[in-house]
């Protein structure tokens, strides 16, 4: 990881989808090779509140805005290096080895270790289908300086932890199964389950607020941002959804 001050822009892919695709929700199209695996990059990097560069073996694939996402992109399997570098310059900020097996899905997120730094981070993606008539969600936590323990809770009509969702900062807790309906989710912390932030609508408002989780999707809620006083306040830990497939 490495230090900047200033940083991400709009994804054009050297793949062959057309780059007004590239902000819209993920698809779950299938692997163009069997010795390819599928990969989503996510811009959650607060401390790089700007537009930024993604590379993969110094091939560019894209540019993003902070807080937003690719589709899930066909990338030979491997261990490429994923790079980020500030759109405006090209200096490249952050750097990261990433094992691809062939037929699997991974998300790669950029986020910040610090408040002043950014960096890489994989997790994989198991996409299996839930059970008939559930959803899947699991959470990852990226919100530098929230506490370093975050779960998943319900509030209505109080408040009940989802179980197996709770992880540490830098880390992604494993897709559980949950009823399908229409929720508000709240991030939180301790034996208490203070909330975090609320997860609503999953926009990143951090207000209340009813998402509707449908059967058979599967989502990620990305608790992402820096706890400073000196970043503007929609910078702050908040938590946003990814949908998956």
């Amino acid at each position: 990881m490495k230090s900047l001050s200033t940083l991400f822009r709009r994804f054009l892919l050297f793949f062959t989808w057309p780059a007004a695709l590239v902000f819209t929700s993920c698809g779950d199209d299938d692997l163009a090779s069997p010795d390819q695996g599928r990969v989503l990059i996510t811009h959650a990097a607060a401390s790089a509140n700007v537009k930024m560069k993604a590379l993969v073996d110094n091939n560019e694939i894209g540019q993003l805005d902070y807080g937003k996402s690719s589709f899930y992109l066909n990338v030979n399997a491997g261990t490429p290096t994923f790079k980020i570098s500030v759109a405006s310059n090209g200096n490249e900020v952050a750097s990261q080895a990433v094992t691809i097996a062939s037929n699997q899905y991974y998300s790669v997120f950029a986020y910040a270790p610090t408040s002043q730094t950014v960096g890489l981070v994989s997790f994989p993606d198991d996409l299996t289908a839930p059970a008939s008539g559930k959803a899947k969600i699991r959470i990852v936590h990226l919100g530098q300086g929230a506490p370093t323990s975050v779960k998943l809770s319900t509030t209505v009509p109080a408040v009940a932890d989802i179980p197996s969702t709770e992880t540490q900062f830098g880390n992604a807790s494993p897709f559980v199964e949950i009823l399908p309906g229409s929720y508000n989710l709240a991030v939180t912390s301790g034996s208490s389950s203070a909330t975090v932030t609320n997860v609503g609508d999953g926009t990143g408002s951090g207000s209340v607020g009813n998402k509707a989780y449908e059967a058979g999707k599967i989502y990620t809620v990305v608790v992402r941002g820096v706890n400073s006083t000196l970043l503007d306040p929609t910078l702050q830990p908040r938590a946003v959804i990814i949908q998956n497939n």
